[in-house]
């Protein structure tokens, strides 16, 4: 940069630091006295190679005769069949699908609103006086740029001499390879004779259900008897596991909650539980394997519900 105009500069800012801040004055900027790095020399030559080593004898390979295989023996005497198993026990199955969700009762009148309190704003406290500001200290001039000196390049280095090449070893004679002979293979022993097969034994007896179980149930509208659409597939389900299974008897309760003490509710219930007895018998379930009454778990009993159980004839 210029000497003038940098003293020029400095002027300005000195004449109107009394009217407005100047702006900040730029950073020196780093002087350096190493020069760039120089050329780099070239690599060395390669060292001498030594000599190969003599390769080693190989080593023989004897592989021994197989020995005879021994004949094969007389197949033993088949066991006596053993005795049946007794009879499994039947198992619930898995709950059914969850049926949809009931229609809502009414909602309850709402309470009236109780009266609001009197609210009252405490007084906000005074504020206090701010200080004066203290005054601007001037801005301290700027010093003069100092040299830049930029070091030489060095002179690049010497090219090493190139090594003599070392004399290239002799190879080693290969060794001779001696494959061992194969044994003679062995004479396969006469197959056993074949034991008769054993007798079937008898099939076990069927499972016994020896207590109503619950199996399926239908779940009707509000005040209505009548079957839903999605509830007949139920129907064949039952009616087809009645047909595998002749030794089961259906029970269909329509127990109403015992809360109720209204006589048509109980009235409405028997009409359902008629419902799905005829939908069995027109499935194909003959009605004297049906029977009606109160058969499951009364902690179970909900309105709009009736239960199908299963429990093996006596």
């Amino acid at each position: 940069m210029n000497r003038a105009l940098l003293f020029s500069a400095v002027a300005l800012v000195v004449v109107g630091c009394s009217t407005a801040t100047p702006p900040k004055p730029p950073e020196p900027e780093a002087i350096s006295l190493m020069g760039p790095r120089g050329p780099e020399g070239p690599a060395g030559p390669a060292g001498a190679q030594g000599p190969v080593g003599a390769a080693g004898a190989p080593g023989a390979i004897v592989a021994g005769p197989a020995g005879p295989e021994g004949p094969a023996g007389p197949a033993g005497i088949q066991g006596q069949v053993g005795a049946t198993g007794a009879a499994g026990a039947v198992l619930s199955g898995h709950a059914g699908v969850a049926g949809p969700v009931g229609p809502a009762g009414v909602r309850g009148e709402a309470g009236e609103s109780g009266v609001q309190g009197a609210s009252v704003a405490g007084p906000a406290g005074p504020m206090g006086r701010r200080g004066p500001a203290g005054v601007q200290g001037l801005v301290g001039e700027t010093g003069s740029q100092g040299p830049t000196l930029v070091g030489p390049n060095g002179p690049a280095g010497y090219a090493g001499v190139a090594g003599v090449q070392g004399m290239t070893g002799k190879t080693g004679g290969q060794g001779s390879t001696m494959a061992g002979t194969a044994g003679a293979v062995g004479v396969s022993g006469p197959a056993g004779i074949q034991g008769s097969a054993g007798s079937m034994g008898r099939q076990g007896a069927a499972g016994v259900v020896d207590r109503w179980t619950s199996y399926r149930d239908f779940t009707f509208e509000y005040d209505r008897a009548d079957m839903r659409s999605s509830d007949t597939t139920k129907v064949s389900e039952i009616a087809t596991y009645m047909k595998q299974n002749p030794s089961l008897q259906v029970g269909i309760d329509g127990s109403m909650d015992p809360r109720g003490t209204d006589p048509r509710n109980q009235q409405l219930s028997d009409r359902r539980v008629d419902t799905v007895r005829t939908a069995l018998i027109n499935a194909g379930v003959p009605a004297s394997r049906i029977k009606t009454g109160a058969f499951g778990d009364a902690a179970l009993t909900k309105d709009r519900r009736v239960e199908v159980l299963i429990i093996s004839s006596k």
